[in-house]
This record gives structure tokens, C-alpha cells and sequence, in this order.
């Protein structure tokens, strides 16, 4: 196989639902082998999120695929004792459970780098574990909506009159991001200084960042954005507009030229770019209401394939609505090369290949795991002897 990346690097990782998975199956896609432990009977519990792809929950093939299962009792002495020989041949340790319970298992960060110096680990919660800085929050349940709402995400998203979450795990995908591009960074430290170091990351303060738009938007106690839903919130005009036949198109106007050029080749009225209420973009926003009804006057003789026509001669970025089902079919992923197939307990299934990446041989894509697939396999890698895991089957450890 083609040397990739983090060919070589071995990561272990006790992780349920989205950030942490996220965040490993990068590390996997980079060519690291990820050890995934996951509890005896039941699993990861995102396993059972739906049942969409095949009788597969679709959030688990996405998160979980070139990955290897090992099904642990780790409340057990034994479970913990297979687990921590495990954790001693790894380059990364992932944990998202609780605040405090790797520490009660005995896998903080104090405990393992005492250990194993070289050893970098990585906790991931909703508002941060940090024994020197805990904060009020720490103990607090932290599912990826209510991350939204506390990170003031939702207050900036929907409509006027009604907030909405983003359709996707944004914060779960924020945090399982930088918990990557933390490690990525560790790894690089450790290959200059052989040791390891903690990785603390905070859903919080993952969104946090991606709020600092709107954060700095408020600056000094300024106004914040108003929520107009697909519309953007301080560009205008830049979302959806309704055309012929109950079609829509999606564009923005982004500067005073591109103004210009709408106004001229797409509204065909040249002089609305001098109209005193539009000619900046803050007037543009301020009198948004009016704008819409001089662009929907225009677009609603016209069909949307003859607008985007027009948009694209002007130079003005555009975009579809599409749905899922388009998606699936889109001509530039198909165009380039962009899916591939992967195998899974129940069958082959499409998977993009992942950003960046030119082609399958550039990265790592094998099977989505069986719950504990692997945990033979690992366990004979550890010098355990058949009749120990025969053992440890009977006294239902893995």
C-alpha cells in the first residue's frame, strides 16, 4: 500500500457519537491505523442513530469507516487491563466521554504521560476538562443543539421570527476539526521533541470561533445581525430569489462592480446601480425590502435556467437549490472522480473521497467495522494466549 501521511501512527480511542469519530476517521483517512473501543452488546451508540444506509445508521458510516472494532467491559478489571495495554503501544489516545471519567478509569493525562511520555492525548467535551480551569460549565450534559443555542449560533440562524439550528452537527463537526488539527500539530512537536502533551477541546469554544463573525459584528455593544433566513445577513442582495414556475436561484452580489454588472446585465436597468438608496452595500441591506421587490419584478417573467444565464455572463457568482437527491448526482463530483466505494457490514456503499485528496490511492478507505470485529485480532497482537481471549469471552470482558 502506498505510504501515506500518518502511515504508522496507531491511535486508540474510546468515542461515541460525532465529534470524536469525526475527528479519528480523518486521522484514518491520513493512514493511521485507529483502534476504535467501543462497549460490549451495544457499541458506539451512534450505531443506532437510524437505520438508513442498508439497516447501517448513516451517521455511523460516515464517521467510522477504515476503522478497527474492539468490544471491551471496560467497568472490568480485565477490560481496563486489555485497554491500558493497548493505550501503551499508541502515538494518540481520543476520549469523549464524560468530564471525569477517563480521570476515574485512570486515563487523564497526569496517569498516562507519567507512563508513556511520548504519548499525546486528546479529551473532547461540550465546555472543557481542564483540572487548573473547570469553569461552571464542565459538568454540564452537551449535545450538539444545545451547543448552538449556548454558543449563540442559533440566534444568528433562521428567520426573523424563528430561530433554527443548522440542519447538520455543526458544533460536533467543529470540535471533532480542531481536535484534528490539534493532534496533526502534536504529532509534528513530538517528531521534534519526543514527548507528548494534552489536547483539551471544548465544543463551546469550537463554535465559539466559528462565531467570531458575528461576534466582532456586535463589537462594543453594536446591533447583531438580523436573521433572514437563506438570505445573508449583511450582504444584500446574496440568497435565494424566486423565479418562473416556482424555481428559485441563488446568488450574491458582493461589490460595487459586480453591483454595477447586475444592474446592467441581469436586472437590464443600468441606472438602479446610481439609485442613492442602493449604491453601497450597507444602504443595500438597510433597504433590503425594496430591493427584493424590484429583483423579484424582474425574475418572476423569467425561468431560472434563463437568469443563471444571465448571472453567469455578468460575472455574478450563482448557485442551484438543490436538494440531496442532486447531490448524489452532481456533475462536478462526477466530473472529478470524487466517489468511491467502501464495503460495510451490510453491503458496498458510495463514500466521497475526502478534501484534498486526488484520488483512492492517496488515502485510507477501507471497511466501516462490525461491532467488534477486530477484537480477536488486536487481542493475539497483545500476546494474548487463545485460551485467555476464550477466557475472556466466557466471562463476557470482550
Amino acid at each position: 500500500m502506498k505510504q501515506l501521511p500518518l502511515s504508522g501512527i496507531t491511535v486508540v480511542s474510546i468515542e461515541h457519537a460525532i465529534a470524536a469519530p469525526f475527528c479519528t476517521r480523518q486521522l484514518a483517512d491520513f493512514g493511521a491505523r485507529v483502534i476504535k473501543v467501543e462497549r460490549t452488546g451495544t457499541g458506539d451508540f451512534a450505531r443506532g442513530y437510524d437505520e438508513r444506509v442498508n439497516g447501517i445508521s448513516s451517521h455511523f458510516v460516515w464517521t467510522n469507516r477504515s476503522k478497527e472494532s474492539i468490544a471491551l467491559d471496560l467497568k472490568s478489571d480485565e477490560g481496563s487491563a486489555v485497554l491500558h495495554r493497548l493505550i501503551g503501544s499508541a502515538d494518540v489516545f481520543i476520549q469523549n466521554l464524560a468530564p471525569g471519567a477517563a480521570a476515574r478509569m485512570g486515563l487523564d493525562w497526569e496517569s498516562l504521560s507519567a507512563q508513556y511520555p511520548g504519548l499525546i492525548v486528546c479529551d473532547i467535551s461540550g465546555y472543557g476538562d481542564s483540572p487548573a480551569a473547570p469553569g461552571p460549565y464542565r459538568d454540564k450534559r452537551a449535545y450538539d443543539l444545545l451547543i448552538q443555542s449556548e454558543s449563540g449560533f442559533l440566534s444568528v440562524t433562521g428567520s426573523a421570527d424563528t430561530p433554527a439550528k443548522a440542519g447538520i452537527s455543526i458544533a460536533d463537526i467543529a470540535a471533532g476539526m480542531y481536535s484534528l488539527t490539534n493532534i496533526l500539530a502534536a504529532l509534528n512537536l513530538r517528531s521534534r521533541t519526543g514527548r507528548g502533551q494534552r489536547i483539551d477541546i471544548s465544543m463551546l469554544e469550537s463554535m465559539a470561533e466559528w462565531m467570531s463573525f458575528p461576534l466582532y459584528y456586535t463589537f462594543n455593544g453594536a446591533e447583531p445581525p438580523v436573521r433572514t433566513g437563506a438570505s445573508h445577513a449583511t450582504i444584500y442582495p446574496y440568497g435565494p430569489f424566486p423565479a418562473q414556475h416556482g424555481e428559485s436561484v441563488l446568488f450574491g452580489v458582493q461589490n460595487e462592480r459586480e453591483w454595477q454588472r447586475f444592474c446592467a446585465t441581469v436586472l437590464r436597468r443600468p441606472a438602479l446601480a446610481d439609485d442613492p438608496r442602493f449604491i453601497s452595500n450597507s444602504l443595500r441591506v438597510k433597504n433590503r425590502e425594496l430591493l427584493n421587490e424590484i429583483i423579484i419584478s424582474v425574475f418572476r417573467d423569467y425561468p431560472a435556467a434563463d437568469i443563471l444565464q444571465r448571472l453567469d455572463a455578468a460575472q455574478i457568482a450563482n448557485a442551484r437549490m438543490n436538494e440531496l437527491k442532486d447531490l448524489w448526482q452532481h456533475p462536478q463530483l462526477r466530473a472529478r472522480q470524487r466517489w468511491v466505494t467502501i464495503d460495510t457490514p451490510a453491503g458496498p456503499v458510495p463514500a466521497l473521497l475526502p478534501p484534498g485528496i486526488a484520488s483512492a490511492d492517496d488515502a485510507q478507505m477501507t471497511a466501516v467495522p462490525a461491532l467488534g470485529e477486530h477484537t480477536q485480532k488486536i487481542l493475539a497482537e497483545l500476546h494474548y494466549a487463545p485460551e485467555q481471549i476464550s477466557q475472556l469471552k466466557k466471562n463476557n470482558i470482550i
